[in-house]
């Protein structure tokens, strides 16, 4: 009995077990294997031939495999208030919806594995609430799109994200150069074109980058590739190097990717796909010194413009060189002139300005530039008083050309005056070593060179033009015996720039090269519309109308007709004759008197009465002016 107190009083000393330790695990669901007997528990369902998430999952698992099945969707109910759970693979499914919000409850998953499934774009909340997530594969599926806010709440957290074989032709790069922590980014087999420069500058833990298989043409220099030196394999690297992989991109080699060639690297696959020199080329193979550009060329602009207050104008620049320069504009005051509520700027060099002012008449500059230099070229535009209002039916025609107009004819001394004043004051493409255009007409024009013997080895030659309102470069190849050529599919009132190369063989290089001959500018005589028979339509119309008021005019005097016969025989019908007067029957009592007695007048309807039987003799009675016998 002395002890029954000491063990009521040890009671309370003894720990009591918390609710998780107590509760029954839950049930395992169906095809799957559990582990429950110890912590931390797991849930393993890898080719169980799932269709959806099962319901009857442990809420308390830390380990959830869901590889190999057929699932199509997450929903947002699937894994609610499973807050232990560490890592989820669902990789291998036929997932194609990710629901917004279906991950929020796991804030303390570090694992993620999506690849090999069906999804085509990543949203801003789908992967909302992941503030611990460190590994996100999500290779091998069908994206095409990921949003800029997709990966803000594991910013801070990732490790390694591989977006590897899908369909990537952009990326929100500034969303991607936040991922401070990030070790392994993958973004091969991808259609990348372009990577923007800086893109990586802020990822100082980065340690493998994998570019392979994309787009690029180059690679942009940044400054965690000038710190850390660039290792090709992994093995035998040390801690601090970066593994960049950029092999199966068709690389531009030029000047822009000297600064890669010159890092040091282990042997690789990388091959050069251009410029043609060097396509095919080992890219570690080729010397710095061939690592070339070419500054730009201005090759075709607006000719000086003239349009009234109010309309549009747009001014062409075009440009050629290596790499592909950069077209700007600088407005007569000196602005640069971008997008604007007034103004248009096209990545071809087409500046539009959508209303014109009369101040914005003047010389704008068009700037080409690239890495190897700049060229520039002035444009004259010309702002006049608005056009007067015009009427709707006035027409106009221009006289009748004697001829054909296509024909060609030499300009006269007017033109040639006023085509010489205006190169004299126009800085377009000149007209040195003899290219003339001596004929030209409405839609061809005639184009002579003199010969060029000092060049040896000539193929051929070459005739690049376009026409101000054109910006599609035409070419046409002649022989190389020729020297003049002529051009008949121009187009009447425009104006053209011209220039003839002579295609031969460099000697020195075996290549074939090219050399300009000259160039010319020159215009096409306007399409005249001669005053002629009227249209076809018209003429139809005409007739139609013409023939309708005949016969509406020919029933009209018909039925006049009909209407004065009508009246000039008294009423009756034409063709029949008139008939004779009418003659009534007239009765007389004889009583013994002879002869007929005239008829006396009509009697004055009477009551009935009795009837009196009298015999009257009766013949026929005729007016007093016939005669009538005994």
């Amino acid at each position: 009995m002395a002890a029954l107190p000491l063990l009521l009083c040890l009671l309370p000393l003894a720990p009591a077990s918390s609710p998780s330790q107590t509760a029954a695990p839950g049930p395992c669901p169906r095809r799957c294997r559990c582990q429950t007997q110890s912590l931390p528990l797991s849930v393993l369902c890898p080719g169980a031939g799932l269709l959806f998430v099962p319901p009857s999952l442990d809420r308390r698992a830390a380990e959830l495999r869901l590889a190999d099945n057929f699932i199509a969707a997450v929903r947002r109910r699937d894994l609610a208030n499973m807050t232990g759970l560490l890592h989820l693979s669902l990789s291998r499914n036929t997932i194609r919806h990710v629901a917004a919000g279906a991950f929020a409850d796991l804030r303390a998953l570090r694992a993620l594995h999506l690849d090999g499934n069906r999804l085509t774009s990543l949203g801003e909340g789908q992967l909302r609430g992941l503030v611990n997530l460190r590994h996100l594969i999500l290779s091998n599926n069908q994206l095409a799109a990921l949003a800029a806010g997709a990966l803000d709440d594991c910013a801070e957290t990732l490790e390694d994200l591989d977006l590897s074989y899908n369909n990537l032709e952009q990326l929100p790069w500034e969303a991607l150069g936040r991922l401070g922590n990030v070790n392994t980014l993958g973004l091969d087999h991808n259609l990348l074109a372009s990577v923007p420069a800086g893109a990586f500058s802020r990822l100082h833990k980065l340690a493998r980058l994998d570019m392979t298989s994309n787009r690029l043409t180059t690679i942009p220099p940044d400054p965690l590739f000038s710190r850390l030196p660039l290792l090709a394999r992994p093995r035998g690297s040390p801690a601090s190097a970066l593994v960049l992989a950029f092999g199966g991109n068709p690389l531009h080699c030029n000047c822009e990717l000297v600064w890669l060639r010159r890092l040091a690297r282990e042997d690789d696959l990388e091959a050069c796909a251009s410029p043609p020199a060097l396509g095919g080329r080992y890219f570690w193979a080729v010397g710095e010194e061939e690592f070339v550009c070419e500054p730009p060329v201005v090759t075709h602009r607006s000719p000086p413009l003239a349009v009234p207050a109010g309309r549009p104008a747009a001014l062409r620049c075009r440009a050629v060189g290596d790499p592909e320069p950069r077209v700007r504009w600088v407005s007569p005051q000196g602005r640069l002139v971008g997008n604007s509520s007034r103004a248009r700027a096209f990545p071809n060099g087409t500046l539009e300005l959508l209303v014109t002012e009369p101040g914005d008449g003047g010389i704008f500059t068009c700037i080409a530039a690239n890495a190897a230099g700049e060229a520039t070229a002035a444009v004259e535009l010309t702002v006049g008083p608005p056009p007067p209002p015009q009427l709707a039916n006035s027409t106009s025609c221009d006289p009748p050309r004697d001829g054909d107009p296509d024909a060609l004819t030499p300009p006269s001394a007017a033109s040639a005056s006023a085509s010489a004043s205006a190169k004299a004051a126009d800085t377009g493409p000149p007209t040195d070593r003899g290219v003339q255009v001596t004929e030209h007409g409405a839609t061809a024009a005639l184009v002579q060179w003199p010969d060029q013997r000092p060049i040896p080895g000539i193929r051929m030659y070459q005739i690049q033009y376009n026409s101000s309102a054109d910006d599609i470069l035409v070419y046409r190849m002649i022989p190389a015996d020729s020297r003049s050529f002529l051009l008949s599919d121009l187009a009447s009132g425009r104006t053209y720039d011209l220039c003839v190369l002579a295609v031969y063989e460099d000697g020195a290089t075996g290549l074939t090269a090219t050399r300009p001959v000259g160039c010319a500018r020159f215009s096409t005589e306007p399409a005249l519309r001669p005053c002629g028979a009227p249209h076809a339509p018209f003429l139809g119309g005409t007739m139609i109308i013409a023939l309708g008021g005949v016969i509406v005019a020919s029933v009209l005097v018909f039925i006049f007709v009909l209407l004065m016969r009508y009246k000039v025989h008294g009423g009756q019908p034409p063709g029949k004759a008139k008939a004779p007067a009418p003659v009534s029957s007239v009765c007389s009592q004889t009583n013994g008197a002879l002869g007929p007695t005239p008829a006396p007048p009509a009697p004055e309807p009477a009551a009935p009465r009795a009837h009196t039987v009298v015999q009257l003799d009766c013949e026929p009675w005729r007016p007093s002016h016939e005669p009538t016998g005994p």
